[in-house]
């Protein structure tokens, strides 16, 4: 089964990828592209009109994922903390996102960059002020580096965080998966912000070894 984000308010498809990405794995998943079974740590694909993952296994990841006129790009396994990123509160506030994740990214069929944060009620997109984003560009050079559609800015600023990433977009479904799933009562919870505590640990630790993305 494929999944993918929403665009505006989450939509059948962001559902099926924040669920897919939050429960756990079966004994046996296969690919979505020719029904092989999948290793726990296999590769995503993101297909480009509909911008939904796709579970591929590797032969597949490697045909699909590198033509030349592709209908679906290969999720980089890159997991890297920027640790010398520049973001004030002040730019941050700029942004006009109503909570303190989201991740960052451009939509090439939309043609523009779209910040996208998770929520109880899955994952939403923003409008995101160009210029507010051309001036964090130029700050930061390396999101001009991004691959469009399959890579992302992922933020973390809550409580007292001040972390930035750059990740491949199954790691941001991840994290988006694990609200949902663990979310309860009006603040969330006790669980949910554990879930939320490990996860960045985790994605830390693999950008400090270079570990690649592992599936939710």
């Amino acid at each position: 089964m494929s999944a993918g984000a929403s665009s505006g308010n989450p939509g059948l498809g962001a559902l099926e990828a924040l669920r897919r990405f939050a429960r756990p794995p079966t004994a046996e998943e296969r690919c979505d592209l020719c029904d092989a079974p999948l290793a726990p740590d296999h590769q995503h694909l993101v297909e480009l009109a509909t911008r939904k993952l796709v579970c591929a296994c590797q032969a597949c990841g490697i045909l699909f994922g590198n033509q030349a006129a592709a209908r679906f790009r290969a999720v980089p396994r890159r997991v890297e903390f920027l640790a010398d990123f520049r973001l004030t509160d002040a730019q941050w506030e700029g942004l006009h996102l109503p909570v303190n994740l989201a991740f960052f990214l451009h939509n090439s069929v939309a043609g523009r960059v779209v910040a996208v944060y998770p929520s109880p009620a899955g994952a939403t997109e923003s409008l995101l002020p160009l210029d507010a984003w051309l001036a964090l560009v130029e700050e930061n050079p390396v999101l001009s580096e991004l691959e469009p559609d399959v890579e992302a800015l992922l933020v973390h600023r809550v409580a007292q965080a001040r972390e930035h990433y750059r990740v491949g977009i199954d790691e941001c479904y991840k994290l988006a998966g694990l609200l949902r799933l663990h979310w309860s009562g009006f603040s969330g919870g006790t669980v949910v912000w554990e879930e939320i505590g490990r996860f960045f640990t985790d994605l830390k630790q693999r950008s400090q070894t270079g570990g690649g993305s592992s599936h939710a």
